[in-house]
Formats: structure tokens, sequence, C-alpha cells
């Protein structure tokens, strides 16, 4: 008898260390995320309130090449475009180097994501239907998932989430972001200018041919880098995108000079070390501080806001959407390659990490402003359903995921124990996905 292939395993220790450490950087980042939002809301429903709006609206840049851009504008196409960067290259990675390399696991969170995107577009779509003329825009709205606000929740209620469902939402998040600055490219570009996107193309392949050479000299990539975006931000095309592209190019593997795959970090690792924290620390923060200040005027405001079917939409979207999609995809996954849980995990928990899914902030605001114009009265409404929205799943996945933590940190404690003392927990010694000791594993 064969026995199946079971879904959430823990996968190899080289790589459950490096997810660690990028989860340790992204928690401290929803930490600065979750602060920012706050003061950001305070400030704009103060006695003050206009001064964050002269704030957030204020100009700055050359306008000889059309660079004299609000404060607001700078950190959504400048700022998120590092955020998308580091995104990217985490994303390659995976797929190159991590274990995401197999087919075979890599099609739970790419279905999940997947999954996790259609079903809160579809609800939105149907709660929008008869809504004033344009609601449709904001379809993509509901579908992304902020990692960083995401962990925060998790350190706040101090769960023990398993190496293996954190490894899921981690890929999750990447690939969502993926296929939002896809779909950001695709639906949410007005107009395209092929001169300047086509002469973006260059620095772009410049760039990629230096870092294919291992050329680490932050003065010749980082013009180069610089210069694309502009082109990219010129040519109507969201500019975040560039962060996307030129994170492609970089290689992920050492090359055999270096000593190849064995010898450590490749370029890729090397990058996202250098700006994930800018990425968590700054970009993220910044951006959430000048795109969540909505004024919502009380109770009375907080009522038309949430009477808006866009502000329905949304919450349907990332509370009930995430959850359906997220989990359906999941279990389509297992019911099609006949695949079964790990013993340890349950269905339960699938749900739990699924309304974790829902807690939409950084690109769901971004898309937000694409789709109903930065300071309109129906991105305000959009932005209090993003914001409530976003508590809503992210309280009752806290509460789930907490009824579950005993369980968790018996997990954890499993996960720890090394009883050969060889620097190598016992469990990744088990089967066939099992680290051999003092190997670092394939890091690219």
């Amino acid at each position: 008898m064969v026995i199946p292939e079971r879904l959430f395993t823990r996968g190899s220790y080289a790589e459950a260390r490096r997810i660690a450490g990028v989860l340790h950087k992204e928690t401290v980042g929803g930490a600065l995320l979750l602060v920012a939002a706050v003061l950001a809301l305070a400030w704009a429903n103060s006695p003050w309130a206009q001064s964050y709006a002269d704030l957030r609206d204020t100009r700055v840049g050359p306008a000889s090449l059309h660079l004299d851009l609000t404060l607001g504008t700078w950190a959504a196409d400048g700022l998120l475009a590092v955020f998308f960067f580091v995104a990217g290259l985490e994303l390659k990675r995976e797929f190159v180097a991590g274990d995401l390399r197999d087919p075979r696991k890599a099609a739970l969170p790419v279905a999940a994501a997947i999954g996790g995107m259609a079903v809160p577009a579809l609800i939105y779509a149907l709660v929008s239907l008869g809504g004033e003329d344009g609601a449709l825009a904001g379809w993509a709205i509901p579908s992304a998932t902020d990692i960083a606000f995401a962990l925060a929740v998790l350190a706040v209620v101090s769960t023990h989430l398993p190496s293996a469902l954190r490894t899921f939402l981690l890929t999750l998040a990447v690939v969502d972001d993926l296929l939002a600055i896809l779909v950001i490219a695709v639906f949410y570009t007005a107009s395209v200018s092929a001169v300047p996107l086509v002469l973006a193309l260059v620095p772009l392949a410049v760039f990629g041919l230096l870092v294919q050479r291992r050329v680490r000299r932050w003065w010749l990539l980082l013009p180069l880098a610089v210069l694309t975006w502009v082109l990219m931000h010129a040519s109507g095309v969201h500019a975040t995108v560039a962060g996307v592209l030129l994170a492609f190019t970089v290689p992920v593997v050492r090359s055999e000079a270096a000593g190849g795959p064995d010898a450590g970090p490749g370029l890729a690792e090397h990058f996202e070390h250098r700006f994930r924290p800018l990425s968590a620390g700054v970009a993220v923060p910044v951006f959430a501080f000048l795109s969540a200040g909505v004024t919502v005027g009380g109770l009375s405001g907080l009522g038309v806001a949430l009477s808006d079917r866009v502000a329905l939409g949304i919450i349907a979207g990332l509370v009930v959407g995430k959850a359906i999609g997220i989990t359906a995809a999941t279990w389509t996954v297992a019911r099609f390659t006949r695949a079964e849980l790990d013993e340890d995990l349950g269905w339960v928990d699938v749900v739990g990490i699924s309304l974790l899914g829902g807690i939409g902030f950084t690109v769901s605001l971004l898309i937000s402003e694409l789709a109903f114009g930065a300071g309109s009265v129906r991105d305000d409404h959009a932005k209090v359903g993003i914001l409530v929205g976003t508590l809503c799943a992210a309280l009752l996945a806290a509460v789930l995921l907490r009824l579950r933590n005993r369980r968790y940190v018996r997990i954890e404690k499993e996960e720890g124990r090394d009883a050969d003392h060889d620097g190598v927990p016992d469990v990744y010694q088990r089967g066939p996905s099992a680290t051999p000791p003092g190997r670092p594993g394939a890091a690219g």
C-alpha cells in the first residue's frame, strides 16, 4: 500500500532556519506597521487632521521629470518598489533553491494563493453589484495578504505556530504579492507610453548583466535601478513593477567559480538580507502612515462608510472570501493528489491560517488608491473596509489559533529536541526531507 504524501510537512532544517529568520524581521516590521497605522488614524481623526492631509499631499521632486509627486505617491510608488523587490527576491529564491523547487511542494501554496485571491474578488463583485457606478473597480482590494501584519497578530497573541504552517503562510503571502503586482500591472494601468517602457528595458538589462556577473557595487547598481524605476513610472505602468523585474534578474545560486550551490548564500539572499530591514522597517510603515490616515468622522461617519457596498464587499472578501478560498484550494489539492495533512495538524489549523490570510493591509491600501483615487470619498470608504475587515480577520484567527496553542507548544518542543547534540533537531533527520548534519542545504 502506497502511503499518501502529506501536506504541511516541515521540509529541510536549513529552510526552516531561514524562514524563522525572515519571519523574525517581518514580525518587527509588523509591529512598526501597526504603530504607523494607529498614529495615522489618530492624527487624521484629531483636531489637527488638516495638517496630516497637508503633509500627505506635500509635493517634492523635479517637475521637469514629472516627478513632483506628493509624499503619499512617493510612498506608494517609490517605497513600495523596495517592498516588491524583496518579495521578488524571496519568490525567486523559493522556486530556484528553496523547498518549493519541487513542483509537488509548490503546488499547495500556489493553489492556495490563487484561491485566496479569486474567491475574495468574486465575493466583492457579488456584494458590490447594484452599488454606485465604478464600485467594481475595487474587485482586487480584498485579494491581498499582509504577512507583516499577520505575524504581528501572532506575536501579540503569543501563538507558537509550527514551522510548517509558518513556511506555508510566508510562501502564500509571497506568491500573493506577485499575483497582486500582476493584477496592478494588467488591470490598474490606464495608459501605456511605449517609448519610456522600452527604454526601461535598457537599464534593467544592464542591471541584470551586472548581477549575473556577481557585481555588488552599489554605486553601479543603484543608479540603474533608479533609472529603471523612473522610466517605468513615466511609461504609465505602476512603478512598483520595476522592483519585481529587478529582483527577477538577480541570481539565486552561487556561480561555480564561487563554489557552487553548496558554498553558501547567493546574491539574491545577500540582497534580501540587506533590503528586508529597509522594506519591513521603513518602506512599509511609512507607506502605511501616509495611506491609513482616514478621517472617519465619528460613529456617524463610520456608519456611512460601512453602508457603502465597497466597504461591505471588502470586509466580506477579507473575512469570508479568504477563509473559503485558501481552505477550499488546500482541500482541492489534498483531494486530487490524495495527500493527507501532517499527522500533527488538522483542518481547523488550515482554517486558522486562512483567516490570517484575510489580514490585508499594505497592498490592499495601494490597490484602493489605484482603483478610486487617493483621498477620494470612495477610497476613504474602501480603507475603512480594509481596516474593519483586517481587524475582524485578525480577531477570528487569533481566537482560533489560540485555542490550538497547547498543541502548537508541544510541536515546537518536538521540533527543538536535539538528543544527539549535533546541532540539528531530531525531527529534521527523519525521512526523505531530512538535512544531513553539518550540511546547510542547497542555499542559493
